[in-house]
């Protein structure tokens, strides 16, 4: 679980399949959930990209 100013708490999830890692993240309060693949060998670049997806997605509710 990670705190974000903007967001409040996230669930972020890694799964590696291979190459590449899924990361999922919720958002606690709305139950709000996205997903993001990409290289194994950045998940954090791939964390920051399902956060941004998060973002975007609790916006446009």
């Amino acid at each position: 679980m990670r705190t974000d100013a903007e967001l409040g708490e996230v669930i972020v999830e890694f799964v590696r399949n291979g190459p590449y890692v899924k990361c999922s993240a919720v958002h606690t309060a709305t139950g709000v959930e996205v997903s993001a693949m990409g290289p194994a060998a950045e998940p954090r670049a791939v964390e920051r990209v399902a956060i941004a997806k998060l973002k975007r997605a609790l916006s446009q509710r």
